[in-house]
């Protein structure tokens, strides 16, 4: 009877183990995809130079009212992690006429990169991104850490976020 009890208890063990793991990494072993945009600006971005630091992407658009919710938030988060590293790209969904991201942008006063996803080809990269906001942190490894479909929770993103900082 105790050989059987220690095995059921072992296999309960493992099982809560794989089933932790799965929960809490289950996009944390997936590379981000490559993503080449021009910002409104001009500048040419690419994930793969933002490797070894910690970069916000969030898909958006005009229309969508939690991303104007998250926009003020954003930016308090990119004014006060930005000098340690954080990169926050905001690309607009294709559907979004440019001359509404730019008022947008003016009107919110981004200060991150924003981009406009003319083809969507950065949304079908991302797993064919179609809701917004749609949110992925990527760390300096350049790998998924999290995906969050909705509005995030800006101060458990801003403990993460900072915990990779730490860790540098």
């Amino acid at each position: 009877m105790k050989a059987k009890d220690v095995a059921i208890a072992a296999f309960a063990a493992v099982l809560i183990g794989v089933l932790a793991y799965v929960w809490f990494t289950p996009s944390g072993l997936k590379q981000a995809p490559p993503l080449n945009v021009t910002t409104l600006g001009g500048e040419k971005v690419s994930l793969q130079h933002l490797q070894g630091k910690p970069v916000l992407v969030t898909f958006w658009a005009t229309t969508c009212p939690g991303c104007v919710k998250e926009m003020p938030h954003l930016v308090e988060l990119y004014h006060e992690l930005r000098p340690q590293g954080l990169e926050i790209i905001a690309l607009a969904m294709s559907y979004d006429p440019e001359e509404q991201v730019r008022e947008m942008v003016r009107l919110k006063q981004l200060p991150y990169k924003v981009a406009l996803d003319r083809d969507g080809s950065a949304a079908r990269a991302f797993g064919d991104v179609k809701l917004t906001p749609t949110t992925f942190l990527i760390d300096s490894n350049g790998r998924i850490v999290q995906q969050k479909l909705g509005e995030m929770d800006m101060d458990a993103l801003h403990n993460r976020i900072l915990g990779m900082l730490q860790k540098g």
